[in-house]
């Protein structure tokens, strides 16, 4: 077996969608990794659709642990420690509401090879879920304008940095495990409170410049929050919450 390679979803109330997620990793040229989803309290059958597909793919290694914490952070932060704690040395996260591409995990591997110790995925609307294109063209524009203001943001300006800020999808990055400890992880906080993927990428621009965006690290994520809120509410919510909408989790 190569370098050890756990893939981490954090899921809560995906009994709907989760498992054309399951399916994308299933489908996976690169197929050495373990798969740990974390249920983060669901109330529906996320847990039993879970099983479900792990019982007819006996190939896969498929875990659910629970994490009644109510957060991303919280969910990811104990999904990445077990790994750790069962021999990972490569981690990646992605959503329980995104498909990675076919060659996401060969791709993941690639990026760790050529030396990089955080990897920063390309992030793409999906595009089977009823939103227009005239509207992914704009989300897709705002995703790369977001990665670029980010650099000049006063939140991601610190002497202690010692490169520049680096937009990181929680749903497609990945890390290597001893970075992950050394920089303490995602903090364990609920989406509400703290974007975690920026405080980590933060964390980890104080201790080494090994990181990095790879484009050929493809993920395609729901729009369920554009369907719900708008494009423009939604960018807003993503720049530091500037919208607070009372129903968060969008199912």
């Amino acid at each position: 077996m190569s370098d050890a390679l756990w893939v981490i979803i954090p899921a809560y109330n995906e009994e709907a969608g989760i498992s054309d997620t399951l399916g994308a990793l299933a489908a996976q040229q690169d197929s050495d990794f373990t798969l740990l989803v974390v249920d983060n309290g669901s109330t529906d059958d996320t847990c039993a659709t879970i099983v479900d597909f792990a019982e007819r793919h006996p190939e896969m290694r498929i875990h659910v642990l629970s994490e009644p914490v109510k957060g991303t952070g919280a969910a990811a932060d104990t999904g990445m420690r077990h790994a750790i704690g069962e021999g990972a040395e490569l981690l990646a996260r992605t959503d329980a509401d995104c498909l990675p591409a076919p060659d996401w995990t060969a791709q993941v591997r690639c990026g760790f090879a050529s030396g990089l110790r955080l990897l920063s995925g390309e992030l793409r609307p999906r595009t089977d879920e009823g939103v227009g294109r005239a509207q992914l063209l704009v989300v897709r524009a705002a995703v790369e304008l977001a990665s670029f203001a980010g650099r000049y943001r006063s939140g991601n300006q610190d002497p202690s940095y010692l490169g520049p800020y680096m937009m990181t999808p929680g749903c497609n990055m990945a890390i290597t495990a001893e970075l992950y400890i050394e920089a303490g992880g995602f903090p364990r906080t609920r989406i509400e409170d703290v974007h975690e993927d920026r405080a980590l990428v933060n964390a980890v621009r104080t201790i080494t410049t090994d990181y990095g965006r790879r484009r050929t690290m493809r993920v395609y994520g729901s729009q369920r929050r554009v369907k719900a809120w708008g494009i423009v509410k939604t960018l807003q919510w993503y720049a530091d919450h500037r919208y607070r909408p009372e129903l968060v989790d969008i199912r």
